[in-house]
This record gives structure tokens, sequence and C-alpha cells, in this order.
């Protein structure tokens, strides 16, 4: 099933989503959103699916994220905050999918798009990759799950390292840090992508889905209060000061001067 942004395909017991706008960067749109909670609550409800694979087209850009300072500016913070919710709704079901989900990253992967991959069970990355979480230079934080979800991956120390100094890193020290399972070359995102979801597919399926449902019960308990507590937070920071700032400052290509308010 084809769209503007993106293609969903179902072969055998394998699903794939690509995105395929890289003269957009691979914008998560309110679109895109919508359609990705749609795909995965579909895929949970269906038995006949043991896997699904997420990445994008070429080799340049997985995606950067969903909020650009320039969109950002030009949306209401209600719209902003509709918007965050629609990636939380999106990105939690994605999580929650009985099935393995495994993502190919193929190029920068920014903000909102690592929080995506963060929902994903196996991550996969070209040598050549770039990931970066910005927000904080912006004057925010991630408000789709990387607070939640990147300390149980990298630990603490390592993850506030990457959310507070917003720093990019490369795919070296991604593998390192165990950010991403797999380094491959370039151009072999895809492929190998393509062969651990036929190997996954090809075993029972009871005793793939059974594997990650005893894995993932041992990690939510406290979900559910850290969700919680980032969506309150994140409402709250939408009508800071500081929010406004950061992104003017971006648009205007200066140093952003927070005030903490």
């Amino acid at each position: 099933m084809a769209s503007e942004n993106m293609h969903f395909n179902v072969e055998g017991r394998v699903a794939s989503i690509t995105l395929t706008r890289p003269e957009t960067l691979n914008l998560l749109t309110e679109d895109i959103l919508q359609r990705l909670r749609e795909i995965a609550a579909e895929l949970a409800g269906n038995p006949d699916v043991d896997v699904l694979t997420i990445t994008s087209t070429g080799t340049t850009c997985f995606s950067t994220g969903i909020l650009t300072p320039a969109l950002r500016g030009s949306l209401s913070k209600p719209d902003v905050l509709k918007l965050i919710r629609l990636a939380n709704e999106a990105f939690d079901t994605i999580e929650a999918l009985p099935q393995i989900v495994i993502v190919g990253l193929n190029g920068m992967v920014r903000a909102g798009a690592g929080e995506l991959a963060l929902a994903c069970d196996i991550r996969i990355a070209g040598d050549h990759v770039t990931w970066s979480s910005p927000e904080a230079k912006w004057g925010g934080f991630p408000g789709v799950g990387a607070p939640i979800r990147l300390p149980r991956i990298v630990g603490m120390g390592r993850a506030l390292d990457l959310l507070c100094t917003g720093r990019a890193i490369e795919s070296t020290e991604m593998e390192r840090i165990g950010l991403v399972d797999i380094v491959v070359g370039r151009d072999a995102v895809h492929d190998k992508l393509a062969d651990i979801a036929r190997s996954i597919a090809e075993n029972g399926p009871l005793a793939t889905k059974g594997a990650k449902r005893v894995a993932r019960e041992r990690e939510t308990s406290g979900f559910a209060a850290a969700r919680r507590l980032s969506d309150e937070l994140r409402t709250a920071l939408e009508w800071t000061s500081d929010v406004d700032e950061g992104i003017a400052a971006v648009r205007e290509g200066r140093k952003p001067r927070f005030t903490g308010r």
C-alpha cells in the first residue's frame, strides 16, 4: 500500500514500512504519524505477521524527525502538543506490537526520528549514520519517549549526555554504547534488514512473540508513570520563554539566551 510519503507492504510473514520522501528529509508529518498509528493498530491483531521492518529509501537520511525549528515556529502551541501526542500514540503502539520490530537506519537520524527508532526492538545502522537529539539546543527536551526509553538502552549517564548536550554521534559510538545492535556498510542496510526479518519469520511465531512478551514484561512496570510525567512536563514546557527563545534563535541564526523560565 503506497502513499505520497510512505509505502506499506506485507510479504509472507513480514510487514514493511518505508519512508519515501527523501526530498523532505522524511519529516514525520501528521499524516505519516497517523498512518504509522493505523498500521501498528492493524498489525497488533494480525496473527499472520511475525516481523515489522521500518526504514527509508536511499542512504542519506532516515528522517529529520517531527518538529524542525522552522516548523515548530509556524505552529501554535496547542498544535505542537497535538502533534507530540499523536507521535506518542504511534510510537507507543509500535513498541507494544507482539511482532518483532526492526528498524534500518540508512542515513541521518535526528530528534523524533531517533525516538521512533527507540520504540523498535532491534536497530540496524549503516556505518555512515549519525544520530542526534538536538532539542536541548532549542530550549526543550524530547517529548516522544527518548527520556523514557534511552536510559534503559544506553544507561542513565550516556542518555543524559546525549539529551542534554544535543551532540551528534556516529555509528561507531552508537554501536559501542548499545544504541544500535548491528552496524553494516552504507549500502548493506536494506539487505541486512531483510535478512534478519526473514530469519526471524522462519522461526516459530510462538517462540519469537513469546520471547518479546516476557522481555517487555520485565521492563514495563515503571513506563506508565514515566509517560505521565513526560506528558505533564512537556505540556508545561510549551508555554515557557525558553522554548520561544530557542526556536527564535535557531531561525535567526544566533546563540540562544536561555533564562530557565
